[in-house]
C-alpha cells in the first residue's frame, strides 16, 4: 500500500491542473481500494458549502452542481465532526441525504474521511460500494493516510493559484512562519534561486592542476568583489557590527579557510568545480548535523558562498536579478546577508525565507534596517511564487499570495494608517512617559545592534534596559578579547551616560549559538545556555566582566544582568567572579565601583526563589519571552506551534502579577524586557501590576509612550484586576481590545484578522 500511496502522490503532484489532479486521485484510490465509487468534495469557504468536485462512479453531471452545507448529509457530517465515518448501510443512518443528481441510491457502504491542513478543513474524501461492505481497518487507514498526504498538495494547489480552479472563486493563499521583523508590505514576490547546484557537479580528473587552481582563485576573487560591493551598499544603513558579517564572508574565502581546502582537493585529483562542491558539502553536512538554529544559519552561509564561487567557475549568472520591481518581497529557501545587500533598499519591501529563525544573521540585519520579515515558512512552494502579488504581515508571520482585492485594500489601509500614526506620534516623543494621574513609567530600550541609532533616542528614554552582549560574539570567528569588548561596551555606556545601561552577560545556547563554540544537544532550550555556559567557562565570563568594569570607569552607569539563572548558587558563583574581577583590576591600578547586579527572571523556578535572590542582587529583570516559553512549554521559534505561544495566557499574567507583588514586598526593583513590554496593551498591564520600568525594541517606544500618557495608573490597576479573572488567552485578548477601544487607543494595537 505504501508504494501505491507514493505513486498516487507523485501523479497528483505532477498534474497539469486541478481537474487533472482530482481525476487522477479518485481513479487511483478507487482502483487501490477495489471499490465502486471514489469522490472528492471541496470545502468552499466563500460559499460556506461542500462542493462535489470530482467523482468516479457517480454521475459526472453532478460535479460542480451538488453542494451541501457542513453538517448536512453523511459528507457534511464528516466535515462537521472532522473525523472518519465508516458505514455498512449508509441509507439507514439518520444523516443520510439522497441527491438525485448523483445516482448514489445504488450504493450501500460508505467511508468518508476529512482532508485537513493546519487545522483547516479543505474537503472530504469518500469511497462507496453497492454491496454492503464494512471497510476494514486497513481500508480506513489507507484513506486517512491518503487524505493527510493530499492535504498539503491541495492547500498549495488551491492557494497559490498554480493549479486552476475553474468552478470555484479564489486563488488566495495564506502561509505562516516566524515573525522575525515587524511591519507590513504589499508587493511582488521575487524568488531568489541559488546560482549553482553543488549537488549536481560531476567528478572529473583535471588535465592541468595549475589551471584549475588559477581559475578557482579568479572565481573566489570575483565573489570577494561582489561581497565587498554588497557591504559597501549597506554601509550607510546598518551598524559596524552588522557590517562585520561581510568580514566573516571574506574570512571564509581566505587562503586559510575555504580556498586552501579546495586547492588541496584539486591536487588530490579533482577538477575545480568538483573539489569546491566536495569541500562545501562536507562543511555544510557537519554544521547541519548540529541541531540548533544558529549553526544551521552558518551552514547556509557556507552553502551560499560555495554556490557563488561555483557559478563563476561555470560561467553562470548572479543569484539575483539585474533589476527589481517596486516593493520587492524577496523570497527564497534561504536568504543570506550578501544577497540582501544586492537589492536596492528603496525597492525592498520585505523578506520571506523557508529557512531561518528570529536569531539568524538576516533577521538581525532586517530588524536593523526596518524591513518586515518572516522566516521559517516551511510549507512555501517556492517555484510557484515568482512574480506573484503578495501581502507580507511581519507582525503575525503571515504571507498572503495572490491576495483578493478586499484583503489588499485592507492591508494598504493599515500600512497608510501605520505611516500616518508614526508621524503623529513623533510629535510627543520628547514628552515624559507620565500617566494622566501623575505616575512616571520609565521606558527603556533594548540594544545590541546599531549604537548610533540608539544614541539618538537618549532624550526619549530612561536608559538601556537590556544590552545583548552576545551580538558581538555572534558576528566574529572567535571569542572577542578584553580590549575589543571594552571598546564595544564603552561605546554603549558613553553613548547613553548618565542613563543606566543594563548589560546582560553572554547569553548563548538555545537559539543563539556561536559558530566557533558549537553546542550539540537534543533539546537546547532546556540545556546548556546562559549562565550555565559561562560559569562552566569562567575564563570567558571573567574576560567579559573585566571588560564591562573597565568600560564603566568614570561613568558609573553600568548594571550587570545574569541570564538563565535557576539556582541561587549560580548567582553566588557569578558574584564571586565579579568580586575577583574588581580585585584584579584594582591590582592593575584600575579602580572601579561595584555595579548594581540583577537576575533575569525567565526560568519558572526563580519565581519561587525571589526571597533568596533578593538577598544577593539589586534588581530583577523579567525576560517575558523565555518565561512565557517555559511556562507554556512552547518553542517560540517553531511556526507549527506559534499560535500556542501567547504572553497573555492567564498563567503567564498571574505569574507576572505575583512576581511584581513579591518584588515590591521585598523592596527589589523589577522591570520587564520582553516583547510584552513593547505591546501597548501589555505595557499597561505591566504598569498596573507595579513593574518599575519597561524595556523594549526602539520601534515600540512611540506606541507604548502614547498608551502610558493616555491611561491613568488607577485604570491600569483596574485593568489588571479584571484581566486576572479571565480563563483563556482569547478572553484576555478580547478584553484588552475592548478596553483599548474604550480608551480610543485601538490604533496602537497590531492589525487584527
Amino acid at each position: 500500500m505504501l508504494e501505491v500511496l507514493r505513486r498516487i502522490i507523485l501523479e497528483v503532484n505532477g498534474a497539469r491542473n486541478l481537474d487533472a489532479a482530482l481525476s487522477t486521485m479518485v481513479r487511483r484510490i478507487r482502483k487501490a481500494m477495489r471499490t465502486d465509487v471514489c469522490s472528492f468534495y471541496l470545502f468552499d469557504a466563500d460559499l460556506d458549502r461542500l462542493v462535489l468536485m470530482e467523482t468516479i462512479g457517480l454521475r459526472t453531471q453532478a460535479v460542480g452542481q451538488v453542494t451541501l452545507p457542513v453538517g448536512e448529509g453523511l459528507v457534511g457530517l464528516v466535515a462537521k465532526r472532522e473525523e472518519p465515518l465508516n458505514l455498512e448501510d449508509a441509507q439507514a443512518h439518520p444523516h443520510f441525504r439522497y441527491f438525485e443528481a448523483t445516482g448514489e441510491e445504488r450504493y450501500s457502504s460508505f467511508l468518508g474521511v476529512p482532508i485537513i491542513h493546519q487545522r483547516r478543513m479543505l474537503g472530504v474524501l469518500v469511497v462507496q460500494q453497492s454491496e454492503k461492505r464494512r471497510y476494514d481497518e486497513a481500508d480506513e487507514a489507507f484513506l486517512v493516510t491518503m487524505a493527510a498526504q493530499l492535504a498539503g498538495v491541495l492547500a498549495h494547489a488551491l492557494a497559490t493559484g498554480s493549479l486552476s480552479r475553474p468552478t470555484l472563486p479564489g486563488g488566495q493563499a495564506t502561509f505562516t512562519g516566524v515573525a522575525a521583523s515587524p511591519g507590513m508590505a504589499i508587493g511582488e514576490a521575487v524568488v531568489i534561486a541559488p546560482p549553482a547546484d553543488l549537488d549536481s557537479v560531476p567528478d572529473l580528473i583535471p588535465t592541468d592542476e595549475e589551471y584549475e587552481i588559477e581559475r578557482l582563485r579568479e572565481a573566489i576573487g570575483k565573489v570577494r568583489d561582489e561581497i565587498r560591493s554588497a557591504g559597501e551598499r549597506l554601509a550607510n544603513r546598518i551598524s559596524s557590527q552588522e557590517l562585520a558579517l561581510f568580514d566573516v564572508y571574506q574570512q571564509m574565502l581566505g587562503e586559510a579557510a575555504l580556498s586552501q581546502e579546495v586547492v588541496k582537493r584539486i591536487r588530490e585529483g579533482q577538477w575545480a568545480p568538483g573539489a569546491l562542491a566536495d569541500v562545501v558539502r562536507r562543511h555544510v553536512q557537519y554544521l547541519e548535523r548540529v541541531d540548533d538554529d544558529y549553526l544551521r544559519e552558518r551552514a547556509a552561509d557556507v552553502r551560499d558562498l560555495g554556490r557563488r564561487v561555483l557559478a563563476h567557475l561555470q560561467e553562470g549568472t548572479s543569484a539575483t536579478p539585474d533589476s527589481y520591481p517596486e516593493n520587492t518581497i524577496l523570497v527564497g529557501d534561504e536568504i543570506s546577508v550578501s544577497v540582501l545587500g544586492e537589492v536596492p533598499r528603496e525597492r525592498l519591501g520585505g523578506l520571506v525565507s523557508v529557512r531561518g529563525s528570529s536569531t539568524s544573521h538576516v533577521a538581525i540585519v532586517a530588524r536593523a534596517m526596518g524591513i518586515p520579515t518572516v522566516l521559517g515558512m516551511v510549507d512555501l512552494p517556492l517555484p510557484r511564487l515568482n512574480g506573484a502579488r503578495v501581502v507580507l504581515d511581519g507582525h503575525r508571520g503571515r504571507l498572503f499570495v495572490r491576495p483578493g482585492d478586499e484583503l489588499e485594500r485592507r492591508y494598504q489601509s493599515m500600512i497608510d494608517e501605520e505611516r500616518a500614526l508614526t508621524e503623529v506620534l513623533e510629535h510627543e516623543q520628547d514628552q515624559p512617559s507620565r500617566t494622566p494621574d501623575g505616575h512616571d513609567m520609565p521606558l527603556m530600550v533594548n540594544t545590541g545592534l546599531a549604537v548610533d541609532a540608539m544614541a539618538s533616542l537618549k532624550a526619549r528614554i530612561g536608559g538601556v534596559g537590556l544590552y545583548r552582549t552576545e551580538v558581538p560574539f555572534m558576528i566574529t570567528e572567535r571569542f572577542p578579547g578584553e580590549q575589543e569588548q571594552t571598546r564595544l561596551y564603552r561605546e554603549q555606556l558613553e553613548g547613553f551616560a548618565p542613563l543606566p545601561v543594563v548589560m546582560r552577560t553572554l547569553d548563548i545556547g538555545g537559539d543563539k549559538d556561536l559558530p566557533y563554540f558549537p553546542i550539540d544537544e537534543a533539546n537546547p532550550f532546556l540545556g546548556w545556555r546562559g549562565i550555565r555556559v559561562t560559569l562552566d567557562h569562567p575564563e570567558v565570563l571573567m574576560v567579559q566582566l573585566r571588560a564591562m568594569l573597565r568600560a564603566s570607569q568614570g561613568l558609573d552607569n553600568l548594571q550587570i544582568l545574569l541570564p538563565m539563572v535557576t539556582n541561587v548558587g549560580e548567582v553566588d558563583d557569578a558574584l564571586r567572579l565579579l568580586e575577583r574581577a574588581i580585585s584584579e583590576l584594582g591590582e592593575e591600578g584600575v579602580t572601579v565601583a561595584r555595579p548594581r547586579v540583577g537576575v533575569m527572571i525567565e526560568v519558572p523556578a526563580t519565581l519561587y526563589q525571589l526571597g533568596a535572590l533578593a538577598k544577593r542582587v539589586d534588581f530583577f529583570s523579567v525576560g517575558s519571552n523565555d518565561l512565557t516559553q517555559y511556562l507554556l512549554a512552547v518553542d517560540r521559534n517553531n511556526p507549527r506551534v506559534a499560535e500556542l505561544y501567547d504572553a497573555c495566557h492567564p498563567a503567564v499574567l498571574s505569574a507576572l502579577a505575583q512576581l511584581a507583588a513579591e518584588a515590591r514586598a521585598l523592596e527589589v526593583p523589577a522591570s520587564v524586557c520582553g516583547e510584552l513590554a513593547g505591546d501597548p496593551a501589555g505595557a499597561l498591564l505591566l504598569m498596573g501590576m507595579g513593574f518599575e520600568a519597561l524595556s523594549m525594541n526602539a520601534p515600540s517606544l512611540p506606541k507604548v509612550r502614547a498608551a502610558v500618557r493616555r491611561v491613568s495608573l488607577a485604570a491600569a490597576k483596574q485593568l489588571v484586576e479584571d484581566t486576572l479573572r479571565l480563563d483563556s488567552p482569547l478572553e484576555v485578548r478580547r478584553h484588552l481590545d475592548r478596553c483599548m477601544g474604550e480608551w480610543q487607543l485601538s490604533h496602537l494595537l497590531p492589525p487584527k484578522d
